[in-house]
């Protein structure tokens, strides 16, 4: 009986179209123009950080190979947007002006995706945002590695979902 069921599960994970990492395609190959950065602020080499971090990605959650050109899936995309915003003001007396105590750092990603072998999947500059809130009491210089690493990581996660695994 268990022997039964571990060859099912292996013919299920080996089949290509199902992978238990969320990956559902028939695709073998994908291809990722280098997304650009064409936001005002933030880290010169954010599109290449951001475009290697999403490469990483799909290669360890599915099975498909990243290729140069032509691939079955293609995606490309920009960054539209890193900003800062003050949320979270606190009061400070009537005559004062209120200040914020949290200042929100949000990054917008573009993407088009192109599935060719089922164009009804494919998505044309499609926005993806996410943020991540920190106290004023942090330079913006000290946690903005980190913080653009985790947004990266909800993005790429969000774009995946959309893309791949088709949620």
């Amino acid at each position: 009986m268990v022997t039964v069921f571990l060859f099912v599960i292996a013919g299920i994970a080996g089949c290509g179209v199902y992978s238990f990492t969320g990956g559902r395609t028939e695709a073998s190959t994908i291809s990722i123009q280098d997304i650009y950065n064409n936001a005002d602020l933030g880290p010169a080499n954010m599109g290449q950080d951001f475009t290697n971090q999403l490469k990483n990605y799909l290669v360890q959650n599915t099975n498909l190979s990243v290729v140069a050109e032509e691939g079955e899936l293609q995606m490309e995309g920009e960054i539209a947007s890193f900003s800062l915003s003050q949320i979270a003001p606190i009061h400070t007396g009537d005559d004062e002006i209120n200040a914020a105590s949290m200042t929100r750092l949000t990054i917008t990603v573009r993407m088009s995706y192109t599935n060719t072998l089922d164009e009804t999947m494919s998505f044309r500059n499609k926005s993806f945002s996410f943020y991540k809130d920190f106290s004023n009491d942090q330079n913006l210089s000290d946690v903005e590695d980190a913080y653009t690493r985790q947004i990266f990581d909800r993005l790429v996660n969000d774009i995946f979902n959309a893309s791949v695994a088709n949620w």
